[in-house]
Parts: structure tokens; sequence; C-alpha cells
């Protein structure tokens, strides 16, 4: 039987030839799921580091180990004084923090208002107070109350502090310049990483172990370095003597405080003091946010002392 022909309209309304459609490809994806994992590990990074500041006495001295490193400088110096005398260092990480307390904070002031600091420069910071016999060796006078080479020089005003500096300086025993440290960077070591109301946390009980203050003093100041040390190494950064520092007090500077290192108010009639001393009845004026003020002229006080800075060449 012959075959039908096939009719014209049925050829035009068949369907053109489609190839078949690959699989989906999952490039697309796996590139998406990258990109997350990395913003996840950057926002994690970026929280740790600007909002989480705070860390641990072992990340504390990672911290130092690698900013000496860095710089090539070893972790703690010390400076020949001559005729055996010598002015131990240690060196402090740049780094961020939250200078002042939260306001829950036991025994705290209204002029502690919490901000944001940047110290943008590692520096070197007395591991103790300066001496009675350091200062002898320097300024060849001990004006001190409590007399003994091993304890704390104090009754030294702001003023004398900038005159011992000087000499210290001319001496030429080290590379770099020594100074007072500034409020933030006496804060900034004195912390050492933690948060608390103290270097070793928020006890009241265990500021023993740390300070020599009214419960323990005997009314007198004592030999540096005879408490236990911060996580950097720094002793006596609570209690013996109150420390001078570089700044102008100001009761309301931290308001309007610079986020990187902070110099103080551009002037004023009273210095800052850091860290309380052997005759604080309560724990709370050795805080490590605490700060008092005293003229920069004033000599008379038996409580007040300091350590130095010493900033690395070139930083």
């Amino acid at each position: 039987m012959p075959e039908e022909p096939v009719k014209l309209d049925e050829t035009l309304d068949a369907k053109p030839y489609e190839p078949p459609k690959p699989g989906r490809s999952l490039t697309g994806f796996y590139v998406a799921v990258g990109i997350v994992v990395v913003l996840g590990l950057f926002g994690a990074w970026f929280w740790r580091t600007y909002t989480v500041w705070w860390f641990d006495a072992d990340e504390a001295k990672r911290r130092q180990a690698a900013a000496a490193q860095q710089l090539s400088l070893p972790v703690e110096k010390s400076v020949d004084l001559g005729d055996g005398v010598s002015l131990d260092l240690v060196l402090i990480p740049a780094g961020r923090f939250r200078m002042g307390s939260p306001p829950e904070e036991k025994d705290r002031s209204k002029d502690e208002m919490q901000h944001w600091v940047t110290i943008t420069r590692p520096f070197y910071l007395g591991k103790c107070e300066v001496t009675q016999e350091q200062w002898q060796k320097v300024a060849g006078s001990n004006p001190s109350w409590f007399k003994s080479t091993v304890n704390p020089v104090e009754r030294v005003s702001w003023d004398d502090c900038q005159e011992f500096l000087k000499k210290l300086n001319y001496l030429g025993k080290t590379k770099g310049q020594f100074r007072l440290p500034t409020e933030a960077e006496w804060e900034w070591a004195c912390r050492a990483g933690t948060r608390g109301r103290f270097c070793f946390g928020d006890a009241d009980e265990t500021l023993v172990d740390y300070a020599w203050y009214e419960a323990n003093s005997e009314n007198t100041s004592h030999s540096v370095g005879a408490k236990k040390p911060n996580a950097w190494s720094l002793f006596d950064m609570h209690g013996n003597v109150w420390e001078w520092c570089e700044d102008w007090h100001e009761q309301g500077y931290y308001a309007q405080s610079p986020k990187c290192d902070p110099p103080g108010p551009a002037t004023g009639s009273l210095r800052v003091v850091r860290g309380g001393c052997w005759g604080n009845r309560p724990p709370a004026h050795s805080r490590s946010a605490s700060r008092d003020r005293i003229s920069p002229t004033d000599r008379d006080r038996n409580f007040v002392g300091f350590r130095v800075v010493l900033s690395p060449v070139g930083h």
C-alpha cells in the first residue's frame, strides 16, 4: 500500500530540535560558600580584635614576645647606672583597650568613663618603681622619708622627676629617651590584657598578694618587687607608692580624649598619679582604673614615687 503523503501544515507545526540541557553547575554555590566563610572568619577576627580586647596571661606573654621579635629587642632590658646599680625595664607591646571602668564596677569614680584607646608604639617601662638607690645614683641625694635603698623613692615632686629624667638621659647609658608614662600607657601596662578591677581579677582579698596597702603595709613603704607581678612582669602596679604620670589632670578629659596615644590635657594645675599606695585603706584606690591628682611642685608626700618609660629609638 502506498505511504500517505505528509501534509504541509504538519511539517510547519513540528517543534524544532532542542539539545538536552546540561545539569546545573555547583561552581557558583561553592564560591558563595567560600565568600561566606571568609567573611565569617574576618568578622570573628574583627570582633575579637576591636571589641573583645581583653586577653589572658599566656596571650599577654605571647604579644610581648612577638613585639620583641618584631623589633629585634629583648623583652627585658637592664640599664647599668654604674657602681653595680641598674635599672630594669620590660617591653610593653602596642595594643588597643578600653581605658577607665564600666558603670557597674565596684568603687569606681565618675571620672573613669570607659573609652577606647590605642597605644600605637611599644615602649619599655620600669619593671619596678624607681628605688632610693637608683635616685641617689642619678640625682645625688635621697629625699625619702622611709630610708631604704631597695624601697621606692618618695617625697619627690613631678618637677623633681623631670630633673631626674634629664640627668638620666644626659648619662647616655642607653639609646632612646627616658620619660614618665602617659596615663594611658600606665593603665594599658597595668592591665596587661585584663578588664577587672585589678590586674589579677576583682577580688579584694587577693590584693595582698600583689600590693602593699593599708591592710598589710604597717604604715610604711616596702622593698620593690616583693609582691607578685602582673602578666607583663611589672611589680607594684598596685600599691606601695602612687606613681606620677606625664599628664595634666582634668575631670572630664576622658570624654574628649584622642583615641590614639592620648597625651592628656594641654594645660592644668595638677598632675595625674596612679596605682595607690601603702597608706590607702580601701582597695578601691589600688584599682587599675583609679586615678588621683597632685600639684606638680608638691614634694612632701611620702607615698608618691614614679617609674620610668624608655622609648626605643625609631619607635
